[in-house]
């Protein structure tokens, strides 16, 4: 049931043409945490029934100048692993892996392809600077699926910025990574307030033509 430009509460219908998924973030590079949260195997399986159901894909994927001149200036008190910065642990002049690097490619698992949506990011959100927004608007897409990691970083920024563009959102639970405390925390108090949070099974049911 649609209310105006506004879905009602209760509808969890997505409908092909009007939705879309976001892979955000997983890539060869970060391989080992979303092997370690298990999640992988779920957004496969979410990957293949969009495709199948003719949902579109975007793989919003970090992609650094190997200078690093492409860096965010905004300087913070720690690095990822909330650890101080100083002298024995300085803030990175250039990026591990430089734009073109293999290792910035989505999981080999996800089979990206030319049919999908290959979407190179230089900042935490899908939508800074990058064709992700006219990308989604010229398909009409007024949903979008979201997965990946991290999610109190990127995920979260991605939404946010999302919510504030007037998508309707789904962050899918299980088809995120990154440290366990942040992620469900955000799962149990933050994005329940700001968007709908299903599980895969579940985002599959609600797939309709």
């Amino acid at each position: 049931m649609v209310v105006g430009r506004r879905i009602a509460f209760d509808d969890d219908r997505l409908a092909a043409g009007e939705t879309g998924l976001v892979v955000f973030d997983m890539l060869e590079c970060y391989r080992g945490p979303v092997e370690e949260a298990g999640t992988l195997p779920n957004v496969v399986k979410l990957t293949k029934a969009c495709r199948s159901a003719g949902l579109p894909v975007f793989f919003a994927r970090a992609d650094h100048r190997a200078d690093g001149k492409d860096f965010a200036l905004t300087m913070s008190d720690t690095d990822s692993h909330f650890r101080s910065w100083g002298p024995l642990n300085e803030p990175p002049e250039v990026p591990p892996f430089g734009s073109g690097s293999p290792m910035l490619l989505p999981l080999r698992e996800l089979e990206m392809s030319e049919a999908d949506f290959d979407i190179p990011k230089h900042r935490w959100s899908a939508f800074a600077g990058t064709c992700l927004d006219i990308s989604l608007r010229a398909l009409g897409i007024s949903t979008i699926l979201l997965v990946g990691g991290s999610t109190h970083v990127g995920v979260a920024s991605t939404a946010y910025a999302a919510r504030d563009l007037d998508y309707q959102v789904t962050v899918v639970r299980d088809g995120c990574h990154g440290f366990k405390e942040q992620r469900e925390f955000f799962f149990d108090h933050v994005f329940p307030r700001m968007c709908k949070v299903r599980t895969v099974d579940e985002v599959i049911a609600s797939i309709v033509p």
